[in-house]
């Protein structure tokens, strides 16, 4: 029996060594590299432009062009909150 708990003691401390060490933002289901910023900005601009087709979603980030994309694709997400419901921050 000790072996035993030996053994899943041991492989629980080995399990959480290879834990990830952060976890990684996402908007409108893109990866966001810091924090959503240039996804929130992108997907207000459209809202606040009325912009009705991805066509029109240039910008200087890729991340500011899909932000406008998913307002675009869907107007509906809450612009203050990542993809899992994280505040974004400005």
């Amino acid at each position: 029996m000790r072996k035993v708990m030996a053994v899943l003691y041991a492989s629980a401390l080995l399990g959480l060594s290879f834990a990830a060490p952060g976890f990684a933002q996402s908007f409108g289901g893109n990866s966001c590299v810091d924090n959503c910023e240039g996804h929130r900005a992108g997907y207000e601009w459209a809202e606040n432009n009325g912009i009705q087709s991805e066509d029109d979603c240039s910008g200087n980030s890729s991340s500011f062009e899909e932000g406008c994309r998913t307002y675009v694709e869907d107007s509906e997400p809450e612009v203050e909150y990542d993809d899992d419901g994280n505040e974004i921050e400005e």
